[in-house]
């Protein structure tokens, strides 16, 4: 086994990660949160969550520059918080990016069976955890490639979407039943207000197989939240104005089964489910659904080897595939637990725990980067995050109550991922020994 990850990736290709790891977001998930909020609760709960990822993007730019590893903030933590809690921190990452693909997964088996009845969700999403984790266990550069040219498929096929359907826009459409569950339901509304952004930090888990990390890694995640936050307010204005929140929450266009495709709900109402134009919808939407989960499945498979190196997990998660320098071992295992889930079919629980994992990784991460401020302040920093300390408290204040507000949305879902924590927190204190 080598013990190096192969330096291949280029500013442009950490823009396409960035957005890959996200683009899903924009695609399904998010249209669940005006169930709960509302036009104007879950604008509200986007707008602030919007906030929080600028902020957030640029201060833990600062860290991955300063920091170029492959653990993200288990590694930031770790420099300053002590053990314990860069290992809670690994956890809460791997949380996050292990468990945000099998909901994907099912998402790209759904698609599958609206062309083809008679293939089965779960055993599609299966073949496509097959053929992805071979794809990133065959090496980055290829892996990074796939997703550059998916990534840009799925930018411009939103691109069209909004084409068509801003000139159908109706204001008033934004405005009916806009805060169904008053205020409240914009505080239950901001896991799926999250769905839009998350996973944009996985582009610091891919620092030690970027060419010039310290250079690059900036350009990487400013283009792609630039993105991201233009795509979210034209997505989200755009399908909501054709007939209302309801017309692309509930299959019916009213109260009854939830629908986890709101972009095709929207166009439905404009060309009808015959056209062209709606064909290709659903078609290139599988784009952006491949390009989260490839990409996801890249930067779990490196939170997960840089902790099995530290040995917070057995050491095979720890190494290198000798023969296509990628981290085989991490891949395959992250794989495994994620068939698990998928196999549960609990498709949103799946996501709000990945959500509960990556608020407790932007609140460490900030508090790691206070204290670095302090206790390193020589440190060479190729990029200073601006408006310092504005910016990190903001993502502190944001998260902390996001997180208060998901427990109390989700107190059982909540229960399950502190419990995932102790047992593993526990296991850690016992074989560290």
């Amino acid at each position: 086994m080598s013990t190096t990850l192969r330096k291949t990736l280029t500013p442009f290709a950490l823009w396409a990660l960035g957005v890959g790891y996200v683009i899903s977001g924009m695609y399904f998930g998010w249209n669940l949160g005006l169930e709960k909020g509302g036009t104007l609760g879950m604008a509200a709960a986007t707008l602030v969550v919007m906030l929080m990822y600028i902020t957030f993007t640029f201060s833990y730019t600062e860290l991955a520059c300063a920091i170029p590893k492959a653990g993200g903030v288990f590694d930031y933590a770790g420099k300053v918080l002590g053990k314990d809690l860069a290992f809670i921190s690994g956890i809460a990452q791997t949380v996050e990016f292990v468990f945000a693909p099998p909901a994907i997964a099912f998402a790209i088996g759904a698609y599958f069976n609206a062309f083809f009845p008679e293939a089965s969700i779960i055993q599609v999403a299966i073949i496509a955890y097959l053929l992805f984790t071979a794809l990133n266990i065959l090496g980055v550069k290829a892996a990074a490639t796939f997703e550059m040219v998916i990534t840009v498929l799925a930018v411009a096929e939103l691109l069209l979407f909004v084409g068509v359907s801003l000139p159908h826009f109706q204001a008033e459409n934004l405005l009916r039943n806009a805060l169904p569950n008053g205020w409240g339901g914009a505080f239950a509304a901001i896991p799926f207000a999250i769905w839009f952004f998350l996973g944009i930090e996985g582009i610091a888990n891919v620092a030690e197989e970027t060419k010039n990390p310290q250079r690059d890694i900036q350009k990487g995640f400013g283009w792609a939240i630039f993105t991201l936050a233009m795509l979210c307010v034209l997505v989200f204005v755009s399908a909501v104005g054709v007939g209302g929140w309801e017309t692309i929450v509930f299959r019916n266009g009213k109260e009854g089964e939830t629908a986890d495709s709101p972009l095709p709900l929207a166009l439905s109402m404009i060309t009808g489910n015959n056209h062209l134009l709606y064909h290709l919808l659903i078609t290139v939407g599988l784009f952006g659904l491949v390009a989260s989960f490839h990409g996801l499945i890249l930067a779990a498979g490196r939170s997960t080897y840089e902790m099995g190196k530290a040995h917070n997990f057995p050491g095979v998660f720890g190494t290198v595939s000798r023969k296509f320098r990628t981290p085989a071992a991490a891949l395959i295992g992250n794989m495994l637990v994620g068939v698990l889930a998928l196999l549960s079919g609990k498709t949103a629980e799946i996501i709000t725990l990945s959500v509960f994992g990556a608020l407790t990784l932007y609140v460490i991460a900030m508090i790691a980067l206070i204290k670095l401020r302090q206790k390193d302040p020589d440190l060479y920093r190729p990029f200073r995050v601006p408006l310092y300390p504005l910016f990190p408290v903001i993502v502190l204040i944001v998260g902390i109550i996001s997180l208060t507000s998901m427990f109390v949305y989700n107190w059982e879902i909540g229960l399950g991922y502190l419990l995932i924590i102790l047992i593993s927190y526990v296991l850690f204190k016992i074989f560290k020994r």
